[in-house]
């Protein structure tokens, strides 16, 4: 009998007065906590990313309605205000994090907002939360040449283990995007599986390097959220957005034709 499909939440900011630039897909403190106890009290049972896909791979039995709490970029509302309310619940999660982006040795200033500093990145994995990679500097890496973008992959897996003293198995792509040649590359640097966005619950036939996952969002009320938890048709905007996702990947993939055209006839 095939799995049944299991929602995967991404998450960026969790801030009471998010910037311009992240406040669409950042979350009120608030909201992040009723949506919590929303999952508790539905009976969902949070796991990370790597036992997902572990399960996937081996057959291995999974809790019953499983869900995935998941959070990309690194931005420091994660600690201050999701951190306590994951412990309050005992649920797993998982933090990809864009390592030039986190406050410290290695930050290039590309982060859009306060960022977590790998003290914090600390905590959070003492407080039960995988850490994933996110990319070094996240670009897209779709439209980087083959070095440039084994450097962004291995450049992220090498920090993460060496402030974390442990391997990061699981990776999600930035902007939500791959194509098979990030695929390849993203298992050859060393990760397990990965995750997309596609705006769609996540299934075992999508494979362990393409899971979907679905947006929450500032706009994300509780009955669109009690939908998706659900299982149920998913709401009209992620509908768009998934529509969109894929509308923007093939003009993406047409501009790169057209630039490789163009540096042949040069």
């Amino acid at each position: 009998m095939a799995e049944a499909p299991v929602p995967i939440l991404m998450y960026h900011s969790v801030a009471t007065a998010p910037n311009e630039a992240t406040r669409a897909l950042s979350v009120a403190p608030e909201a992040f906590a009723e949506q919590m106890a929303l999952i508790d009290e539905l009976g969902l049972t949070p796991v990370n990313t790597a036992e997902l896909a572990a399960s996937w791979r081996s057959g291995s039995a999974l809790p019953d309605r499983p869900v995935l709490i998941t959070f990309d970029d690194g931005y420091e509302g994660v600690h201050r205000h999701a951190l306590p309310v994951l412990a309050k619940h005992g649920y797993a999660s998982t933090l990809f994090v864009s390592t030039g982006w986190i406050r410290g040795a290695y930050d290039t200033g590309g982060g859009l907002d306060t960022m977590l500093d790998w003290d914090q990145v600390r905590e959070i994995a003492h407080g039960g939360c995988e850490i994933g990679g996110h990319s070094h500097t996240h670009p897209q890496l779709d439209q980087l040449d083959d070095d440039r973008l084994r450097t962004e992959l291995v450049r992220c897996r090498e920090i993460v283990t060496e402030q974390l003293g442990s391997v990061p198995a699981s990776f999600a792509y930035p902007y939500g995007y791959s194509s098979r040649r990030v695929r390849q590359a993203v298992r050859e640097a060393g990760y397990a599986q990965a995750l997309a966005v596609g705006n769609g619950l996540a299934r075992r036939r999508q494979g362990p390097y393409a899971l979907h996952r679905v947006t929450v969002r500032r706009s994300t009320d509780a009955t669109e959220f009690a939908r998706l938890l659900e299982g149920r048709a998913i709401p009209p905007n992620f509908a768009r957005d998934r529509a969109l996702t894929k509308g923007y990947a093939v003009l993406r993939r047409v501009r790169q034709v057209r630039r490789k055209a163009i540096r042949s006839r040069v």
